[in-house]
């Protein structure tokens, strides 16, 4: 019922607010013009104008990072924007999140997703634009991945009558950890959506390639946290005492085996104990100790396997050595009890092949190894089918860029065209194919209402 009004709010403020069209529609429509939809949009998206309202935006977000579900002031922004480019949009959805719409305001409806959350990590690249908050940092690229979504915006606004369906604009809070993903669906406003793209920035590929695969591409994860608790005591009489650290010890060890001696070699996993926390002097064995972790898989299946087999791990190790233990796959902060694997869908693969060689050319769209990293982009994917790939920013003739999720990382701007270019020709293209498949292909047939 909210998606149907939206959409037909959408359609009545386009009626009133008509586009210049770059293009006429029946050349894009046809088979050749499909081909030419990518290489026409990213010469819009290089164009000097675009290019610099795109970097402008990209930096005021860079200088202003929010972690996720503070995103006000980014979404503020993002807001300001498509009000000026003429685009209805719903907000607010899940506390910061918007969702716009471009085209007919009809059916299909494909997506296009920009997270736009920060990472709690000080910066220490100087330059102009360095984080104005202390403590927080766009260190995964999500502010170019808005400005990029922002840049298919405009392409398609400009392309308006070429669009023979709409195209969501999905600009989403709390990737990093929040499970913001799942609450933008829980909100109901993408509930009509036929498909959906996500991008994401890779520093270590060439500018001007693009990099994925269909089926898994990225694992599903989750958290753990469990307190070990014993008895504390003198450490030159641990007789007297029940010892949580030895008991923890134990099992960190026996974690490893979960993958070194249950799992298939043939079903990558992982299972990471990065926190230990117990104690604070020398001669004193403290009460408890907590350990917590990460664990990840490529399938669901494996990540509830590992689950379970971590709970009985850590209460049946603690119990051997004397103590008790309490296992939570859950916090405040990241509520979500698994992201599942991000699974690319097979037929928009051959869709994603068709349109970035076109626009890029063949040879630069290359086939990426799975990653164990993990993508909250797999909730819509669950929903409805999805594809999620990764776009190179490494110019050959400068120093080598940094990781992501490090207070040194930083974006190769020249990046922006292509994404806003991938996004609005895959979003095109696609509600082109989708009208194609309808359409009569001969006989005296009419409409019936």
């Amino acid at each position: 019922m909210i998606f149907s009004k939206l959409v037909s709010f959408v359609l009545i403020l386009q009626l009133l607010n008509p586009t210049v069209v770059l293009s006429s529609s029946s050349s894009l429509s046809s088979s050749n013009g499909l081909t030419e939809i990518p290489k026409k949009f990213l010469d819009f998206a290089k164009r000097k104008e675009v290019v610099d309202w795109m970097v402008g935006i990209r930096r005021k977000i860079h200088e202003n990072p929010e972690l996720g579900y503070e995103e006000f002031e980014t979404s503020k922004l993002i807001r300001l924007e498509l009000d000026k480019l003429g685009i209805p949009y719903k907000y607010p959805v899940s506390v910061t999140g918007i969702v716009g719409f471009v085209g007919t305001g009809e059916p299909p409806f494909v997506a296009v997703r920009a997270d736009m959350d920060a990472l709690p990590i000080q910066e220490t690249v100087d330059w102009e634009h360095k984080s104005k908050n202390p403590g927080k940092m766009h260190a995964c690229g999500h502010d170019a991945h808005v400005s990029m979504v922002l840049g298919a915006a405009k392409i398609l606004k400009q392309h308006l009558q070429e669009l023979k369906g709409t195209v969501v604009l999905v600009f989403q809070p709390a990737e990093e950890g929040g499970g913001g993903a799942k609450k933008m669906l829980d909100a109901g406003v993408l509930d009509n959506v036929d498909a959906i793209f996500g991008l994401h920035v890779l520093h270590s590929a060439p500018i001007g390639t693009v990099a994925s695969k269909p089926g898994p591409l990225l694992a599903g994860s989750g958290l753990f946290d469990a307190v070990i608790s014993g008895k504390g005591g003198h450490a030159a009489i641990p007789q007297h005492s029940i010892d949580p650290i030895l008991a923890a010890s134990n099992v960190v060890v026996s974690l490893q085996h979960l993958v070194s001696r249950e799992a298939d070699p043939l079903d990558s996993q992982v299972v990471t104990v990065a926190k230990f926390q117990g104690g604070g002097a020398f001669n004193v064995i403290p009460d408890s100790v907590t350990i917590g972790g990460t664990f990840r898989a490529f399938s669901k299946a494996s990540l509830i396997q590992l689950k379970k087999r971590i709970e009985e791990v850590i209460k049946g190790q603690a119990a051997v050595q004397r103590c008790s233990a309490t296992v939570d796959f859950s916090n405040t902060k990241k509520p979500m009890l698994l992201f599942p694997p991000t699974v690319n869908d097979k037929d928009l693969h051959e869709h994603f092949l068709k349109v970035a060689g076109d626009m890029l050319g063949n040879d630069k769209v290359k086939v990426m190894k799975p990653v164990m990293g993990s993508e909250d982009f797999a909730f819509y994917q669950e929903a409805f089918p999805g594809y999620f790939f990764f776009i190179g920013m490494q110019d050959e003739n400068s120093p080598k860029l940094s990781s992501v999720h490090t207070p040194n990382f930083t974006i190769n701007e020249d990046i922006l065209p292509y994404g806003a270019a991938l996004h609005a020709s895959l979003a095109t293209t696609y509600l082109l194919e989708a009208e194609s498949k309808l359409r009569p292909t001969g006989g005296n047939l009419h409409d019936e209402l």
